[in-house]
């Protein structure tokens, strides 16, 4: 097996998979200790202007290199990015716990991304609080002062507890003030997971109490199992399209092909994924393969072959480029992104986003100019909805002054009243336009019935058009076409 494996990333080494239509391209913004932003604090109106001007910067050049996810870090541990009724707000956005940087983070990234036709999801640290002298930091603000019944101290470290029924509840009260109040496209849970081998993890109590003659380990995996279903079904109950993801280990468990050394979700921090996918309690998952080589290839085949038709999206190491983190050579990320494609897995996930946008061992521009050279759609979720909108009618051309072109139509219906789909911009010299080439497309995500056509190079410029709506869940329309002169 071992030989076979060797052989199969050789192959893929020198093949390159077309780019697809659909592919989720994420990234995560690491808000932690500043990691990806904010690198300023925001205590005035200037430094505050400064601090979204940082956010912008970064996401104009996602958008640039055609990502289309963004996993903006919402919760740490204990703290929020936005402005909450149930835990402060971070002091990495002002130096002070629970002071108000004159703005609300969660809901500015998200209109901006919608506005570069991205999906914003909110990431939330779900299980970990921090270290002492952390939860010590924000005073009577802690979940550790105000709810202590959830909340045990493990090394060092509090965490809430899974074993405990209410546990499951205070995370959805936070999802939900999430969920109802921004226009957020997912929630994205990390660290929904005991710490690693903690067999000594203090809920023996809470195991007498409820285990019902499973083993420890059974018990903690559906602890977790039960807060991921109520998490979906909370969700769904809300607002239906909004996704729902979580970052498990990368490695699931052993499998026929290649050992997880020991290391792995199911056995080492008690993660089902693999059932939560099974259960359809998941509309995506984002494995942190963060592996080279062998560890990587046969585990990400492992969780597309049990993918149960949601979206598996690798989650991938790009940090590993750094020369301080392991110095990876940037043709590995290039092999997974290719081995992704032929797999036909829902997308790739870049982690962290700082490595991307400052151009690690140029791994931006290998992004920018080649594997993401042309936009891609969002996957279609057809376990939700599988109904596509009415296609526009109307497509119109107007040359404009300046030699733009702005293009206007009628808009489309959808079968969910609540939301307005939005529209794809196709361009091509020829007629009939094909709509199922992503070399086509020129811009999606648009909000309204009108788009000015403004390629930078003249002679990019193309003549005729086609329009698409989508919904928000991934369902395309027939197309409109044009010709513009």
């Amino acid at each position: 097996m071992r030989l076979f494996l060797t052989y199969f990333s050789l192959l893929l080494s020198l093949f390159t998979a077309a780019q697809p239509k659909h592919e989720v391209r994420a990234v995560w913004i690491t808000t932690a200790y500043g990691l990806d932003w904010p690198n300023t604090k925001a205590t005035s109106r200037e430094t505050a202007k400064r601090q979204q001007e940082e956010l912008i910067n970064m996401l104009d050049k996602l958008k640039a290199a055609n990502f289309n996810t963004v996993l903006f870090q919402a919760r740490t541990r204990g703290e929020v990015f936005y402005r909450s009724d149930i835990e402060p707000m971070s002091a990495e956005l002002t130096g002070q716990t629970n002071k108000n940087p004159g703005y609300d983070p969660l809901a500015f990234v998200v209109e901006e991304c919608h506005k570069r036709g991205m999906e914003c999801h909110a990431w939330m640290v779900a299980l970990p609080l921090g270290g002492k002298k952390h939860v010590a930091s924000l005073g009577s603000h802690s979940v550790v002062r105000k709810r202590k019944k959830i909340c045990v101290a493990y090394k060092n470290e509090w965490f809430l507890n899974p074993g405990q029924p209410e546990t499951k509840e205070y995370l959805m009260s936070l999802i939900k003030e999430v969920t109802e109040r921004y226009d957020v496209d997912g929630i994205h849970l990390d660290y929904l997971r005991y710490p690693e081998n903690a067999k000594s993890f203090p809920d023996k109590v809470d195991y007498r109490r409820s285990s019902q003659g499973r083993t420890l380990e059974q018990w903690r995996r559906d602890c977790l199992t039960d807060i991921v279903r109520y998490v979906y079904r909370g969700v769904k109950a809300l607002k239906p399209w909004v996704k729902v993801s979580t970052s498990p280990v990368g490695k699931y468990r052993d499998t026929a092909r290649y050992p997880s050394k020991g290391w792995n979700a199911y056995h080492t921090v008690y993660q089902d994924p693999q059932r939560w996918m099974a259960e359809g309690i998941q509309d995506q998952i984002y494995p942190m393969i963060y592996f080279r080589g062998n560890n990587f290839y046969p585990f990400a085949l492992d969780w597309q072959e049990q993918n149960n038709g949601r979206h598996v999206v690798a989650g991938l190491g790009v940090y590993f480029l750094n020369p301080n983190e392991g110095n990876w050579p940037k043709e590995e990320i290039e092999r997974q992104i290719h081995f992704v494609r032929h797999q036909k897995m829902a997308g790739e996930a870049c982690y962290r986003a700082r490595f991307v946008t400052e151009n690690e061992q140029g791994i931006y521009d290998t992004l920018a100019d080649g594997l993401y050279a042309f936009p891609a759609l969002q996957p279609p979720m057809p376990w939700l909805d599988n109904t596509p909108p009415s296609a526009p009618s109307e497509l119109k051309t107007v040359v404009k002054k300046n030699g733009y072109m702005e293009l206007s139509w009628k808009s489309s219906e959808d079968n969910d009243s609540i939301n307005e789909p939005t529209y794809t911009v196709y361009a091509s010299d020829s007629l009939p336009i094909d709509t199922e080439s992503p070399q086509n497309i020129v811009a999606t995500g648009i909000k309204g019935t009108r788009y000015v056509y403004a390629p930078i190079l003249p002679w990019n410029r193309k003549i005729h058009f086609a329009i698409t709506a989508i919904d928000r869940y991934g369902n395309e329309s027939e197309a409109v076409m044009t010709e513009s002169f």
